[in-house]
């Protein structure tokens, strides 16, 4: 084994790239429009969609929701497998291709939370809230988090040098390990997601996030919000609600 890939990395960051986007605000104005224009709708593809700021408006407000469906956003992600785990119950409108444990050695790279990571919780389930921890718990996280992500790829390291399959091997690595995937989504799958997977005050249903999965959706809203705009601008006036 290379040095390169035995010693292990540790990021308190992750990615969520956009890598292909067919997505627009007018892909929602032309798929709204058919009910009432039939064939006619056609003429919507080639219009400013600023002018019809009002239908999409109406659409999110009175939860249209399938004219949000039209359309098709694939991200790369990078994250714990926590994470994954989290992400992958949202189902409705969502594909995945997650990389393989079975079909190649898993690179030693740990989750190890940055030092803005709120570590402290307060109150009891439904009601509690995350606050800042100490230096000295910050300290402790990470020598705790390094030294059993070491032990943990070590002997994963020692049955993959005694023959033992990647199958078998991967099952004594945590699930602070990264791993990547790519996933699928339509507007109105975001939005469900996005309604979840963030902490808004203003949101018109509250939402709890784990920190690490709503940084993967903090990314992901950044990056539609540049693809569709007035969508976006409409989701966040009606409360973040999904239509």
């Amino acid at each position: 084994m290379s040095e390169e890939t035995t010693a292990p990395r540790f990021r308190g960051d992750i990615t969520a790239d956009l890598v292909r986007g067919a997505a627009a605000d007018s892909d929602v104005i032309w798929a709204a429009r058919v009910s009432t224009a039939g064939e006619q709708s056609l003429e919507a593809l080639q219009q400013d969609p600023d002018k019809s700021e009002g239908l999409i408006n109406f659409l999110m407000r009175d939860r249209h929701g399938t004219p949000f469906e039209h359309n098709s956003m694939t991200f790369f992600i990078s994250a714990p497998i926590f994470v994954f785990r989290e992400f992958q119950r949202h189902r409705s409108g969502w594909s995945y291709n997650e990389e393989s444990g079975r079909y190649r050695e898993l690179q030693p790279v740990f989750y190890v939370p940055d030092e803005d990571r709120k570590l402290v919780q307060q109150g009891r389930p439904g009601r509690y809230e995350f606050v800042d921890g100490t230096a000295e718990q910050h300290r402790t996280v990470s020598s705790a988090m390094e030294a059993a992500y070491r032990e943990a790829y070590e002997r994963y390291q020692e049955m993959l040098a005694a023959g033992v399959a990647r199958e078998v091997a991967r099952a004594v690595l945590p699930v602070g390990l990264f791993s990547s995937m790519y996933a699928t989504c339509n507007a109105r799958s975001l939005m469900h997601f996005l309604s979840l997977r963030t902490k808004r005050e203003h949101a018109a249903v509250p939402s709890f996030p784990q920190r690490e999965i709503e940084m993967v959706a903090e990314r992901m809203e950044e990056q539609w919000a540049e693809l569709m705009p007035l969508t976006r601008a409409a989701f966040e006036k009606h409360g973040r609600v999904a239509p």
